[in-house]
């Protein structure tokens, strides 16, 4: 879950692996876009009428109470909370303080194939790391070799396939990897 605000609350980053660079670097939990099908929740300070849940329709809107359709889709929660605030500070509210809190990414999507319990597309989370997905994937199988784990992402416009010691992660031994929407995981088998 990522909690993402506009006014005088800090909002935090996460450090994540980026296979492309072979390093931690950090990056901004405001980083993932807005799209249809996503449920975030809107907290308007003082006013609890206007704040709620709301869902992403397909077309990228979200009808939104004095303020009628919006486009969200392609903004990240602190540039939803910046519109939001700046449409109801156009002589509907003076000042007004608004958070925007991400529930589920229903369009962000991750692949977890191969030598897992329950292959399958599963549901991205801000902050998912690879252990979290295997985990969700049922855990290995006993012919996997998790060491082994690929993960192919789009970088620049390009495959970038990165080998994953999620084994040693799961131990402590390495530093964890972090997924971003899109990612796809390959168990391969062991040879025996």
């Amino acid at each position: 879950m990522v909690v993402l605000c506009l006014g005088v609350l800090a909002c935090g980053h996460a450090a994540t692996y980026d296979p492309a660079l072979g390093s931690l670097v950090r990056q901004s939990a405001e980083g993932t876009l807005l799209g249809p099908g996503d449920v975030f929740e809107v907290r308007i300070y003082r006013e609890p009428d206007l704040s709620g849940v709301f869902q992403v329709a397909p077309d990228g809107t979200v009808d939104f109470p004095l303020l009628g359709n919006l486009r969200i889709e392609g903004l990240t929660s602190s540039q939803a909370a910046a519109t939001l605030r700046g449409r109801l500070a156009d002589g509907l509210l003076r000042d007004p303080f608004v958070t925007v809190q991400v529930k589920e990414f229903q369009s962000k999507r991750i692949y977890i194939l191969g030598q897992v319990e329950r292959p399958g597309t599963f549901r991205y989370e801000e902050g998912m790391s690879v252990v979290q997905a295997v985990t969700l994937a049922g855990g290995f199988t006993k012919t996997s070799r998790p060491n082994s784990t690929v993960v192919t992402r789009i970088v620049s416009g390009a495959e970038v396939r990165s080998e994953v010691p999620v084994e040693d992660i799961s131990r402590g031994r390495q530093k964890n990897f972090y997924l971003r929407p899109g990612d796809i995981v390959f168990v391969p088998e062991s040879i025996l």
